[in-house]
């Protein structure tokens, strides 16, 4: 029998001890015992003492309540889901309800191979991501007519106004300040590009399509189809536009391109939208993968990420990330655009979604609800109901005499409808709706008695013909002709299709991935499952208040979490990226200034040591960025940040500061330094990349912050996705709370409102929030501080077991580092000539995705092992960190050849392995190169990819399919 207490029991049953794997579940308090013996400390609480500043360490003081079962956390959001109404949904307005094959959902969706991938900065080890990626390229490049696509953006509102900001850089003799945008785009798009054009101080022209011909602008922006459902042809106004060197972007919907004319074919510089049609839930807004599509020559121009085709070592085709130097970690406050994570996991799922249906069964999609589109126009003009739209796909707008009888039938029989002025009703079909919908529709807006029967008003179009679609709107172009878009349609192929992919892939469930700044920890079953219930990934964006109360408290018990543990006054939960949250926060400090006449406080001072989008988001605000020192030890250098504040004096805006340091450590003198920024009048922006070590020890406003981005897909569970989704909220002071985004179309009441929004939708990918609303319920309080602590002993347990073999480069307080530490691998590559790069790509070998790499630092590595990683896995990475010494070590004295060698020859793939071997050291050592790798060895199913090659012979499309080996 237990001698243990309910209480202990009950104490024993909550998910700390799964998330934290040195601490609870009965047997592993010997583990945390162990690694505090290893760094010399006698408990948590004195190993953080030592650690964190006396002046900004809080004894605990989180009120989130008490840690919660699996079972009690997901039954209660169970009951919080339940109060949301799931009404069937012809809102439109750029979302659309859709059927997920339940192969992709299962597979890839609900897959931890998929979903706890890294950004695919280490390609041999993600070719299957990366081909994925590709395919979803090639997909945009088809149905847009364009010649080159990115690998998506964030959402369609960001991705206009992106489109707009490359316009205005490529265009060279047109000096116009202002940009046009046709009155039929989607409202929410018009809000998020008025938003970026404030801030960079450029004009907006709103009107009818065909006027932005006779306007002076340097680009324009166009909805096909618009947002009322008619498809318009703008190849004469897009020739004016050209005519002025003004650049035209269309945006548009995929599921309408495939019977619609490629915008391209129109003349279109650039081509937008969103994929979500395509098999990806509307889950309240998001996540959902944009798309990007231009011209060959506005490549280096284009913003985002590209997936390219190069070689291997071996010669053969190999995919990456190309032309990287356009990334804002390397150009900084040049950066084309602070679009920090795409939303990968998503353009997957619509790339599989176009591989699974191909294009015949695309346009059977696409044709069936045009066609039921026809019908409903077709019911409606025979019972004299005025369409507005002469022209469509999916979408009909409608005058009736009597809108509130027709919206309080549709409100009975559980359906929303879009109304606006004028008595115009707008309603959108989409793929899930069926002839008896378009029965129901009819009685929702004509009565219970209209007497139409769908089939027969079939008959009389397929009689006369449909017109709803001019013949020379039309799309007469092939799509998806590549054979990978016409190979996969039985579920059996689908399958392995899908797993092949994977299992070219590294993922958190092979092992760990020590990414500094990018805390990879663990994202629990619990916490995802969630994100499917239909409660919470069919609901509109914009679905009435009254259907959406569940996610209303879910948002606002997030938000007392986030208040609590950042201990700011307000927070807005729109950013759907860490980057967009830098950029929302140093837009409400713009906004604060200029309302008290501060107009010319527009300078950002950004420490050396800062993360990388910090300086583009500056730009991005139209902000000045005048960069400060760092000292030897890798602080804040004081005097030289006092001395460049005081000359800059009433022209100072704000310090972005990153804490603890990206180069992982506390700085001991934070407060002096907010301090002296508010003594000057400015603001203090935190950078929340390294929250995970504050949580529930310190807090950026206790700190001194002003405002501060939270990346929930870092500190607060959200799985990165292969490269996104992510969440960038931001916690601001109650003085900035009125200056905060807000949005135009379902505005949140607040301080904020009347604000105009940086991402399409109120609340951001909303359908993640569930996510790190089950992560912090999960924790508890006392979960989360306990989650810091073992944050830094783990940190500082993998510092000291590397320090005997490679310098550790920063340290703070007492020796110690904080939640990461920096490797200097600079001293091998100047005695041995081995790079950092030749160390991550052997790492490979040993089954490990490499740390984060030459950053902040050139020739480092930036480790973070994370709470919720196991001794026994940190010892495997530290093991295999100390082999690979000891084989630069064997360089070094001759044993192994300096130029041949498996670090130079790193990462080594199967078939190099089964082949010739010519090579001056073993194949055992190339391949098992410690004797406990058999049960997790990983093949790359590539060698060593040739960056260079890539873009020299830059392809961003699918090859030819013999290039493909399964």
């Amino acid at each position: 029998m237990t001698t243990l207490s309910l209480k202990d029991l009950e104490q024993r049953d909550n998910f700390i001890g799964r998330h934290i794997a040195s601490n609870g579940a009965g047997n592993d308090d010997n583990e945390e015992a162990a690694l505090l013996a290893a760094v010399g400390a006698d408990s948590l609480e004195a190993l953080t003492a030592e650690i964190v500043p006396a002046d900004i360490l809080r004894p605990p003081f989180l009120t989130t309540g008490e840690p919660q079962s699996e079972f009690a956390a997901i039954n209660r959001l169970r009951a919080i889901a339940n109060k949301n109404k799931v009404f069937k949904s012809y809102i439109g307005l750029g979302y659309h309800d859709t059927i997920i094959p339940p192969v992709i959902l299962r597979n890839v969706l609900e897959n931890p191979g998929w979903y706890t991938a890294y950004t695919p900065y280490q390609p041999e080890i993600a070719q299957g991501r990366l081909e994925a990626i590709l395919n979803f390229q090639q997909m945009v490049i088809d149905f847009t007519g364009m010649e080159l696509a990115n690998g998506s953006l964030l959402d369609e509102g960001t991705a206009a106004a992106e489109a707009m900001a490359m316009a205005k850089r490529t265009v060279r003799k047109n000096k116009s300040n202002t940009f046009y945008i046709d009155e039929n785009c989607l409202p929410q798009t018009i809000d998020v590009v008025k938003t970026r054009a404030e801030a960079f101080g450029w004009d907006l022209l709103v009107g009818p399509a065909a006027a932005a011909a006779e306007a002076d602008v340097f680009g324009a922006l166009f909805q096909y189809p618009g947002k009322n459902g008619e498809v318009t042809d703008f190849t004469d106004v897009i020739t004016a536009l050209h005519a002025k060197d003004a650049l035209a972007a269309v945006a548009t919907d995929l599921m309408a391109l495939v019977m619609l004319k490629a915008p391209g074919e129109m003349g279109a510089d650039i081509v937008l939208g969103n994929a979500q049609h395509f098999g990806v839930p509307m889950g309240f807004g998001g996540p959902h993968a944009a798309f990007f599509a231009t011209r060959d020559a506005y490549k280096r121009s284009i913003p985002g990420r590209i997936i390219g085709v190069s070689i291997d070592a071996q010669g053969k085709q190999a995919l990456r990330m190309a032309l990287q130097t356009r990334e804002q970690h390397i150009r900084r406050e040049k950066a084309n655009s602070n679009i920090c994570t795409a939303q990968v996991l998503l353009a997957n799922l619509s790339s599989f979604y176009a591989v699974y249906h191909g294009p015949q069964g695309l346009k059977t999609i696409a044709s069936r609800i045009h066609r039921l589109t026809d019908i409903l126009a077709k019911g409606l003009q025979n019972k004299g109901v005025e369409l507005v739209n002469t022209t469509w796909f999916d979408t009909l707008t409608i005058r009736v005499n009597d809108s509130a009888d027709v919206l309080a039938r549709a409100e009975t029989a559980e359906i929303n409808l879009r109304y606006s002025d004028n008595n115009q009703i707008s309603i959108s079909l989409h793929e899930k709706v069926s002839a008896a919908d378009i029965v129901e529709l009819f009685d929702v807006i004509l009565g219970a008695e209209h007497g139409l029967d769908v089939y027969a008003l079939d008959a009389e179009i397929l009689a006369s013909g449909s017109n709803s679609i001019d013949t020379g709107i039309q799309r007469t172009t092939a799509f998806l002709t590549h054979p990978t878009f016409n190979k996969y349609h039985t579920e059996h192929e689908m399958l392995r299709y899908m797993k092949r992919l994977e299992s070219k892939d590294l993922a958190m469930n092979h092992s760990m991935i020590t990414l500094g700044s990018c805390t990879m920890k663990l994202n629990a079953t619990t916490e995802m499952i969630p994100v499917t219930w239909p409660e919470f990934s069919n609901i509109h964006p914009f679905a009435p208040k009254s259907q959406t109360q569940g996610y209303e408290e879910l948002v606002q018990t997030l938000d007392a979490y986030l208040r609590d543990i950042t201990g700011f006054d307000a927070i807005c939960m729109q950013p759907n990226s860490g980057a967009q949250g830098e950029y929302a926060g140093l837009l409400a400090i713009k906004k604060y200034h200029e309302s008290r006449g501060d107009h010319h406080r527009n300078v950002c001072l950004i420490p050396r040591s800062a993360h990388g989008t910090n300086p583009a988001s500056a730009q991005m605000a139209s902000m000045r960025v005048v960069v400060t020192n760092c000292d030897e030890e890798g602080n804040v250098d004081f005097a030289d940040l006092k001395a460049k504040a005081e000359e800059l004096g009433d022209q100072l805006s704000c310090l972005m500061l990153t804490y603890p340091s990206t180069h992982g450590i506390y700085e001991k003198g934070v407060r002096e330094i907010c301090d002296l920024i508010h003594s000057l009048g400015g603001q203090v922006y935190m950078d929340g990349a390294n929250l995970n070590a504050q949580v529930g020890v310190t807090q950026p406003a206790f700190i001194g912050a002003d405002v501060s981005h939270m990346n929930l897909h870092k500190t607060f569970a959200i799985p990165h996705g292969g490269g996104g989704p992510g969440m960038g909220p931001i916690g601001v002071a109650k003085h900035l709370a009125p200056f905060v985004a807000n949005h135009s179309v379902r505005p949140i009441e607040d301080a904020s409102i009347g604000n105009s929004a940086v991402s399409s939708a109120p609340y951001g990918s909303a359908s993640i929030l569930p996510i790190s609303w089950m992560y912090i319920t999960l924790m508890g309080g006392s979960g989360l501080r306990k989650a810091t602590q073992n944050a830094l002993l783990k940190a500082n347990y993998l510092a000291k077991r590397l320090s005997s073999h490679y310098p550790i480069l920063y340290s703070g307080l007492n020796g110690r580092v904080a939640h990461e530490c920096i490797v200097d691998l600079r001293p091998i590559k100047a005695e041995t000539g081995i790079t950092e790069v030749d160390i991550a790509k052997r790492l490979m070998d040993y089954g490990f995705h490499a740390p984060t790499m030459s950053f902040p630092v050139a020739g480092t590595f930036m480790i973070e092992p994370t709470e919720s990683e196991s001794k026994v896995e940190i010892d495997r990475f530290a093991d295999a960190m100390i082999a690979i010494k000891g084989e630069i070590e064997a360089i070094h004295r001759g044993e192994l050849d300096a130029g041949n060698n498996p670090l130079k020859n790193a990462p080594h793939t199967a078939p190099v392995i089964a082949g010739e071997w010519n090579r001056p050291y073993s194949r055992e050592l190339a391949a098992y190169p410690v004797k406990e790798l058999g049960a997790h060895k990983f093949w790359p199913t590539v060698g060593r990819i040739d960056d260079v090659y890539g873009d020299r012979n830059l392809i961003c499309s699918c090859p030819a399919i013999e290039n493909y080996e399964d």
